[in-house]
């Protein structure tokens, strides 16, 4: 019997249970292809990183999550750094920032399912803060804070929908305020009060900002958007710049790149990772280059180079 090569790792909650019906669809695209495939549900927050890991060590070759950006960031800690195993994502969740970056829908088409199994490969960096890994992108500050208020516990479903998530926006808008941090980069160093520092691989957050909006996911470097402390008619301003990336120009934006980024907050803050919330005073962010082979859609508008 030959060796099977795929396994299918879905997060049966993504997108508010999307992601377990979404089962015999994926179970319909392996059949169609002739893939040789496992089709596996994950039980808890950090399975997924459990079974990739699993999976590697048992010479699969290509392991593909079915879920949003938290999935394939628990799928992805395992296979950092190892050439021989390539990942993929089938997007199914509320986030699905990162799928956008391989030229690929938030949600497939039948010829997505077949531009996927094409097959075709590219290497991308992947962003290190602290111990955690991320594959799109970190955040402090003004969309940390939504995060946290708009916090689930791990492994249960996000309830209260879009309506929700903007009232968690608003709120934090009104009454968020800055705190100070110490950012040292590219050999420099200065204290500032920050909005917003976003540090990331990929372009876009919360489904249409777009913060770093010249990154490349496979330069070795890390974009970081450091948006000053705005007053009140200045955050609204500014935000509405963020979907077509315009708010890059403005001046109370520095906009930058570097493959090393250390901050530190006289207080421990909220950060999200992936989307994902945790909570530090200090941190170390570094860029893996390249050390994450992935599947992509090479006629989308993807955002690397070829």
């Amino acid at each position: 019997m030959d060796l099977k090569e795929w396994v299918f790792i879905v997060n049966p909650i993504a997108g508010n249970g999307f992601g377990e019906k979404y089962v015999p669809k994926v179970k319909e695209m392996v059949g169609k292809y002739g893939v040789d495939a496992d089709i596996v549900l994950t039980e808890r927050p950090g399975h997924a990183t459990e079974l990739a890991k699993q999976y590697a060590d048992n010479q699969y070759k290509y392991i593909i999550g079915v879920g949003g950006d938290g999935t394939l960031n628990e799928i992805s800690v395992a296979l950092v750094g190892n050439p021989r195993v390539i990942a993929g994502i089938i997007p199914a969740g509320t986030g699905n920032d990162f799928i956008q970056i391989l030229g690929l829908p938030d949600r497939f088409t039948d010829a997505d399912w077949d531009t996927f199994f094409q097959r075709h490969i590219m290497a991308m960096d992947v962003g290190k803060v602290n111990d955690l890994y991320f594959i799109n992108g970190m955040g402090l500050g003004f969309d940390a804070e939504v995060a946290a208020e708009n916090y689930t516990a791990p492994g249960e479903t996000k309830r209260g929908g879009k309506n929700k998530y903007i009232w968690h926006i608003v709120k934090t808008l009104l009454f968020f305020r800055e705190k100070q941090v110490i950012m040292k980069s590219n050999g420099s160093s200065h204290t500032t009060n920050c909005f917003i520092n976003t540090i990331s691989i990929g372009r876009r957050f919360a489904g249409s900002f777009f913060l770093t909006p010249r990154a490349i996911a496979n330069d070795g470097l890390l974009d970081v958007c450091s948006i000053q402390k705005l007053n009140l008619f200045e955050r609204f301003k500014l935000l509405m710049m963020v979907p077509k990336g315009n708010h890059i120009f403005d001046r109370r934006v520095k906009y930058y790149q570097t493959n090393h980024i250390s901050l530190e907050f006289t207080q421990e803050v909220p950060y999200h990772v992936d989307g994902e919330l945790h909570f530090s005073k200090t941190f170390e962010v570094t860029i893996l280059p390249q050390s994450l082979r992935m599947i992509y859609n090479p006629h989308g508008h993807h955002y690397f180079n070829t």
